[in-house]
């Protein structure tokens, strides 16, 4: 006993001994489905990983999931028996492309798409206990403004809204917003623009965005880029690849390196807001010893 006790006591000493590390915490939302919120998702987190990040991929459309389906991975257990209690998150990570660990969600389970929130406060809660060392999370979410989707987008520190050049696709992009905005205080996003054919109309539509947001609501939108159409981006899909891995060279990877560089250079966290916030241990822990909180 007194053995056992004197190791839980160097563990602790030794953890304390370890300076915590900020976990860059990235949500991948739309409001509309079908505006390729998971291909970006994806991408975004080989290219992060390519820049030499630990990076965990989350399949948070936890009903409906599909990472593992579009990057040809074969998990034999999911967040559905997380939920359930048959195992630990830890038990359910699977390596992806550029070692990128993949956190698998349910097709099809009913059960999942019906998680109370404080089921979702839960899971939430289980990924600051997972022992992985990571360097950022990127949160696929589900589409709509279901409370799963309200769930995880106030639990990050950063919002990503996919739109592309569909009229339903600008007002569910803004309707998202509106809610997170108004209702939960969320008050920083980065628009994206995607399958675009110019650069010009990936601006023009993060402009007819801004034009209603910069009215109505008190939020800050930036414009983190835009994605061209490429027949490429289309040709991994099938070959269950993501581009950046497939087609290295062609005209949407060359963006998403892009971006993945962008996002690495957002500034990391500092503290916690009023949210239930991923990794929030570590985030308080590195905002005391910055001087905050």
């Amino acid at each position: 006993m007194l053995m056992v006790d004197a190791n839980v006591d160097q563990a602790t000493g030794l953890r304390q001994m370890v300076k915590p590390h900020p976990v860059r915490v990235v949500a991948v939302t739309g409001g509309k489905g079908g505006v390729g919120k998971t291909n970006v998702s994806v991408n975004l987190a080989v290219a992060m990983a390519d820049l030499g990040r630990r990076v965990m991929l989350l399949d948070a459309d936890l009903g409906l999931a599909n990472i593992d389906v579009v990057l040809g991975l074969h998990p034999e257990r999911d967040l559905s028996h997380v939920v359930r209690g048959e195992c630990t998150l830890e038990d359910i990570l699977i390596t992806g492309p550029s070692g990128i660990m993949v956190a698998p969600a349910a097709s099809g389970v009913q059960q999942m798409a019906e998680l109370s929130k404080a089921e979702h406060a839960g899971l939430i809660r289980a990924f600051s206990d997972v022992a992985s060392d990571i360097d950022v999370m990127i949160v696929d979410t589900a589409a709509g403004i279901s409370d799963i989707v309200v769930s995880f987008s106030r639990a990050v520190q950063e919002v990503v809204v996919v739109v592309c050049d569909e009229p339903a696709s600008i007002t569910d992009a803004y309707a998202l917003i509106k809610l997170l905005n108004r209702e939960y205080g969320i008050d920083r996003f980065h628009v994206l623009a995607n399958m675009v054919q110019s650069a010009q109309e990936g601006r023009a539509l993060y402009n007819k965005i801004c034009r209603v947001t910069d009215r109505y609501l008190d939020a800050m939108i930036s414009f983190m880029g835009s994605v061209p159409y490429d027949e490429n981006l289309r040709k991994a899909v099938r070959t269950q690849k993501s581009v950046v891995q497939a087609f290295p060279r062609s005209r949407s990877a060359q963006t998403f390196k892009n971006l993945a560089k962008k996002a690495d250079n957002w500034p990391v966290p500092e503290g916690v807001s009023g949210h239930l916030q991923f990794f929030v241990e570590r985030l308080i822990q590195y905002s005391s010893q910055s001087g905050g909180i």
